[in-house]
């Protein structure tokens, strides 16, 4: 029986304040991230309590999920939205804490900016009010998301009572295939594990495929972890990951920043460490990968046809339940099949990295007439890096326009909503009945297969598109 650790297991473990008998640890929390849907009733049980913000210094709040994408110099118009951005402008004003609002130059989606502005680092317990808070594991970090009484629990403690989760190793080693990207990676784990997999575990990539990532290809992966029901999913820290954060306005500077580098690069997973469960796959094997039904399991590779029922895990009903609300039947061919709309941007793929792959496909072609494109950057430094890399130029000439920064069409929560009985091919993560709006259909892709779809308006294989030297 080994007796090394696991990556995982360091970090968590070096932030338990006290084991709870038979029951779960009480965790300390380094990073706080706050955005204006979960935190209004935890900032007013606090203030019901008449307690403030232990720690506002670990704290840091973004407007997000409810802004508009267009004409954020205006006033919100949704009441609803509205009212939830003045709350969260408010409550941080009241606890000194962070704000990033409409206009800010930090503003962005709550997963992106984290990253951008050095708040995530190696070996930190992270947590937010939202499911997708697992993307800050691709830096060697514990991240997850809570709930509402859970966020007043940490606003109010810096703690937060969590159960261990198990572990899970998935290792893919091999080299991925034209066109093939981490969106991709991810789809294709989720279709072979399901959307409850991983449920009880806290997951780490392992191997070549993850080791030759960039640092916000590994970002798009552990963002979808919680897709196949893991707690979170994390990755070794190396250098492509030192270098990232290097300078960034809240990491470590000068002898902090040495002390640090001699702590984060001990978090690894020890030779002799023993997983609860590992799971292997070849990346050679990975294509290009779409979804066609209301979960994010429900997906395959491109150029293959719909499942039959028998062949898919899970209840017969429940499968051609949801192949009818996509008006897709079994053994067809996803190719070809006509799209509305298009949505580039979320915390699963709304960084510079995606905006570039994007606009690689579409230039020197012409959007179909026919679509509808959502390009929405996932915060303003990437609307700013899209602008100074000449990328703009080039979408506008293929017509496209892009969109200020937000959560945008990732779920149905602000203005960007797709109409009921619609198409879109959508970068985000989640595809579930009503996600992007009542009745809308989504088609869950990378951001090569959502810019070919574009194009071509219809589902398309991007290898069909692409240049020998984009290989």
């Amino acid at each position: 029986m080994g007796t090394g650790k696991t990556l995982f297991d360091k970090v968590w473990d070096s932030h338990v304040v006290r084991n709870i008998e038979n029951g779960p640890d009480v965790l300390f929390i380094d990073r706080h991230l706050v955005h204006e849907v979960t935190s209004p009733v935890a900032f007013l049980g606090l203030k019901n309590r008449g307690i403030k913000v232990l720690h506002p210094e670990r704290t840091f709040a973004t407007a997000d999920h409810n802004t508009p994408t267009i004409n954020q110099h205006l006033p919100v118009k949704d009441p609803l939205s509205a009212n939830q951005l003045k709350a969260l402008e408010q409550n941080a004003a009241e606890h000194h804490i962070p704000y990033w609002g409409l206009g800010h130059q930090k503003n962005g989606i709550v997963h992106v900016i984290g990253p951008e502005n050095g708040i995530t680092v190696p070996g930190a317990t992270i947590v937010c009010g939202d499911s997708h808070t697992s993307t800050h594991g691709a830096f060697g970090a514990i991240a997850f998301g809570i709930g509402t009484s859970e966020v007043e629990m940490v606003l109010a403690s810096q703690c937060i009572m969590q159960p261990k989760a198990k572990r899970m190793r998935i290792n893919i080693n091999g080299s991925l295939s034209k066109a093939v990207t981490p969106k991709d990676v991810a789809l294709y784990i989720i279709s072979k594990l399901t959307t409850s997999g991983a449920t009880g575990y806290f997951v780490e990539y392992s191997g070549e495929v993850f080791r030759d990532m960039s640092m916000e290809g590994r970002m798009t992966v552990c963002n979808l972890s919680i897709e196949m029901g893991a707690r979170g999913g994390i990755i070794a820290p190396d250098e492509k990951t030192f270098e990232y954060i290097k300078g960034r306005e809240y990491t470590p500077k000068g002898a902090a920043w040495d002390k640090a580098m001699t702590y984060w690069e001990t978090l690894k997973t020890d030779e002799d460490a023993i997983f609860d469960k590992e799971v292997t796959f070849d990346g050679n094997d990975i294509e290009p990968m779409i979804t066609y039904g209301t979960n994010p399991g429900m997906g395959i590779g491109i150029s293959n046809g719909i499942p039959q029922a028998e062949a898919v895990e899970g209840g017969v009903s429940t499968y051609k339940k949801s192949l009818q609300y996509m008006d897709f039947n079994e053994g067809e061919a996803m190719l070809g099949k006509k799209i509305d709309f298009v949505f580039l941007g979320s915390c699963t793929n709304g960084r510079i990295e995606d905006f570039r792959a994007f606009t690689s496909l579409v230039k020197g072609r012409r959007k179909a007439d026919h679509v509808t494109a959502w390009l929405v950057p996932g915060s303003h430094r990437v609307e700013e890096a899209i602008k100074e890399e000449g990328l703009l130029e080039v979408l506008n000439e293929a017509g496209f326009e892009l969109r200020e920064p937000g959560c945008s069409a990732c779920l149905a929560m602000n203005d960007d909503k797709i109409p009921a009985g619609k198409y879109a091919v959508s970068t985000s993560n989640r595809n579930f009945e009503g996600r992007q709006g009542p009745g809308a259909r989504t088609l869950l892709a990378s951001p090569l297969v959502a810019a070919a779809a574009a194009v071509t308006g219809k589902v398309t294989d991007p290898r069909e598109l692409m240049e020998p030297e984009m290989a």
